[in-house]
């Protein structure tokens, strides 16, 4: 019976990865098809108030955030301004200024071996070799998926410090995460982010003078895409997969987000896809195979139950 419920979670785990990689990567690909007749930043008020709306419904009539005290909305608040408020808008901003959308989730892809760096002092940690070297090769891949969108991008350089600003406040807000006492279950969690990353964006959008939405019907369309996608999904799939297999699987489930935006891309918006792309995606699969494998190999614990603090709420 063991063995069966064993295989049911690997199983529930993998589908939830692939749901995962499938929904951010459409987050960079949302912006370039979706922004060429209206402000990106009114896309993205669109794309949280709305939901903010939802959640807060769900979680008021269910009783989900009965409990929950308010150091912990504070604490969940500031990660959802990291998270998805910074991160978002970033990344937003560098597809705006031309930055191809490969090339910002490359960009995001090195997060792992930062992460992988710092769990060890902030987190007390330990990398092993074999995820060392499996982080390693999903970053040559992910180089090489992109090497062709660099070398035709005409993006000005000061306009590449958004994905990086992008990097760094999901990792300030995954870490920040990482480090707190899990009190929230995941509905509470994405409810508190999404609304907190709402009222910001709204505020900002009114200052700019873009928070009027368009009446057409292609923009409600992408804003309820991206309300469902990737930020429903895929954040809510970010917090629940942290909780369940870590935070160095999860980061390298990233290396495989540049691969399936930089396919997406070619397929939706023309970006290049040659051979060396083909060769960086085997890289990142094998890069991925490596962490995922090496760390189920060193936490397998035979029959355990799971500790509360990595139980999925």
């Amino acid at each position: 019976m063991s063995k069966q419920i064993g295989v049911l979670r690997a199983a529930t785990t993998a589908a939830a990865a692939i749901a995962f990689v499938v929904s951010w990567s459409s987050g960079f690909l949302v912006p370039a098809i979706a922004t060429e007749d209206v402000s990106p930043l009114t896309l993205l008020v669109w794309r949280f108030v709305p939901l903010a709306v939802v959640l807060l419904v769900v979680v008021l009539t269910t009783g989900a955030a009965r409990e929950v005290a308010r150091a912990d909305v504070r604490r969940q608040a500031l990660i959802g301004h990291c998270a998805q408020f910074g991160y978002c808008t970033a990344v937003y901003a560098a597809v705006a200024e031309g930055v191809a959308t490969g090339t910002t989730a490359l960009i995001d892809a090195v997060q792992p071996l930062v992460v992988a760096m710092l769990v060890g002092p902030l987190l007390g940690l330990r990398v092993r070799g074999a995820q060392w070297i499996g982080l390693l090769v999903g970053a040559v891949g992910v180089l090489l998926v992109v090497r062709s969108q660099l070398e035709d991008s005409t993006a000005h350089p000061a306009a590449y410090l958004w994905p990086a600003l992008a990097m760094a406040c999901l990792i300030i807000g995954t870490f920040l995460q990482r480090r707190s006492a899990s009190r929230t279950g995941t509905l509470v969690t994405l409810t508190i982010h999404v609304t907190a990353t709402a009222l910001a964006l709204v505020v900002v959008a009114a200052v700019f003078g873009v928070l009027a939405p368009p009446a057409s019907t292609a923009f409600w369309a992408a804003a309820g895409f991206a309300a469902a996608f990737p930020t429903l999904t895929a954040y809510g799939l970010y917090w629940w997969l942290l909780r369940r297999i870590g935070i160095t699987a999860l980061n390298a489930l990233l290396f495989l987000v540049a691969p399936t935006t930089a396919a997406a891309g070619a397929l939706l918006l023309g970006e290049p896809l040659t051979i060396v792309t083909l060769l960086g995606f085997a890289l990142c699969g094998a890069g991925v195979a490596i962490v995922l494998t090496s760390d189920t190999r060193g936490t397998r614990v035979p029959d355990s139950p799971v500790p509360a603090a990595g139980r999925a709420q």
